[in-house]
């Protein structure tokens, strides 16, 4: 195999995600898987469907998906064989849902359910109520934000992990009758 030449990062640094193309986008679970391979490098239609085990028609298919929604675009194209090969890097390095939307938020949460049943070690899910002043909630996501944006990442030979954070306020109750 023949070494990779060095690309350069992703176009952006942080993208928000508030389209509704982009969670539809995001809704399918080998789109998430394709957008979680093309985290470290840029990579072909084949080299992607040979890494996620799946058909290159489809790869190729979801790959529009993701290049119509702005998730992912063509980094580099090389002449190969009297062919064009494109290498496919995501727009950014962290995607971002700027404004949740119910039914993009049930999308993209079923995707990952499905990535966690296919995980092939435990995996850890929790999920935890707590009474916080909105100076603690703010100090709480921004640790957060800070614990997965600074860990670091081991060589390229190491697995690839997921991480999913949220924090939200629960609703208050919308019904007022009824006491107790």
């Amino acid at each position: 195999m023949r070494d990779q030449p060095p690309y350069p990062p992703p176009p952006e640094d942080v993208l928000e995600i508030g389209a509704p193309e982009q969670f539809a986008a995001l809704s399918h679970p080998l789109r998430q898987r394709l957008l979680f391979a093309l985290g470290h490098r840029p990579a072909t239609t084949s080299q992607l469907a040979a890494q996620l085990d799946a058909k290159k028609g489809n790869v190729a298919h979801h790959l529009k998906v993701l290049r119509e929604a702005a998730l992912v675009h063509i980094a580099e194209t090389r002449q190969v064989r009297g062919g064009t090969e494109q290498y496919y890097q995501r727009t950014a390095r962290q995607m971002v849902v700027a404004e949740p939307q119910a039914a993009g938020t049930a999308a993209m949460l079923a995707a990952v359910a499905q990535e966690l049943d296919r995980s092939p070690v435990e995996t850890h899910l929790t999920l935890r109520h707590l009474r916080l002043s909105p100076a603690k909630a703010r100090e709480l996501g921004e640790a957060l934000a800070q614990l997965v944006d600074e860990t670091e990442e081991d060589a390229e030979d190491q697995p690839v992990h997921g991480v999913l954070v949220a924090l939200y306020q629960q609703a208050l109750p919308t019904s007022t009758t009824g006491s107790a």
